[in-house]
């Protein structure tokens, strides 16, 4: 499908209730159409991946053209050079954690995420922290050093007030805590630590952390995976 045909298909789907009610969920519907992720990804799945489409569709100012952009992009192709470029044109959380995805599965999505962690910028920020999301859920084979190596960046900005910033904190840090016991048990760790800063966005990321990391569904879930593994 060519870029054209893409947004009139896209504009044959447009659900003005469905935008409307994105608004509820703090998404940017400026220039969306009230498309739902399931039918991106379904539409995503029949184009294939394509990375020269997938850079013109970012060129759109269509919501979905940028979603479905990252949805069919390559990680074997793309560029760092264009995902900072998408990165510095986040908008809103959705298309950011879409485009996180991608990001942890190129070679160089984590370094390149460890950076972003410092951005003074909400979206690029948060861009970072769910890069890192994707990649402690999807990087099965990584050891658990290299994923404890990401606490301390937990620690370094639990004081982000921010409420995009600080939501993908804490849920870096329940990914962290759900990968595996002795996961979990450091998570545990770093949340009590936080807990006891003074600053009351690490407060808040540890009580919430702590309540899924130390909940009953959790802790035999991962027994089970224990024990199989």
């Amino acid at each position: 499908m060519t870029l054209k045909e893409i947004e009139k298909e896209l504009k044959s789907m447009a659900n003005p209730v469905h935008r409307d009610g994105l608004k509820r969920y703090g998404i940017n519907t400026v220039s969306a159409l009230g498309i739902t992720t399931p039918k991106l990804r379904k539409l995503a799945k029949s184009i294939g991946r394509d990375q020269k489409l997938a850079e013109a569709l970012w060129e759109s100012p269509i919501h979905e053209c940028k979603m479905l952009g990252s949805l069919i992009a390559d990680p074997d192709a793309i560029s760092a050079r264009t995902c900072e470029r998408w990165t510095s044109q986040f908008y809103s959380w959705d298309i950011c954690d879409v485009t996180s995805i991608l990001f942890a599965r190129t070679s160089f999505g984590k370094e390149m995420a460890l950076k972003w962690t410092t951005s003074d910028k909400e979206y690029v920020k948060r861009a970072g922290f769910a890069t890192l999301v994707s990649f402690t859920i999807h990087s099965k084979e990584v050891s658990d050093e290299e994923i404890l190596e990401l606490l301390p960046v937990i620690e370094r900005e639990a004081w982000d007030h921010r409420n995009f910033v600080k939501k993908a904190v804490n849920w870096l840090l329940r990914q962290i805590g759900k990968r595996n016991p002795i996961l979990n048990r450091e998570a545990i760790f770093c949340a009590e630590r936080l807990l006891n800063s003074p600053d009351k966005s690490a407060k808040w990321i540890a009580r919430d952390a702590l309540r899924e990391l130390r909940s009953e569904s959790v802790r035999d879930r991962l027994a089970k995976k224990n024990k199989s593994g």
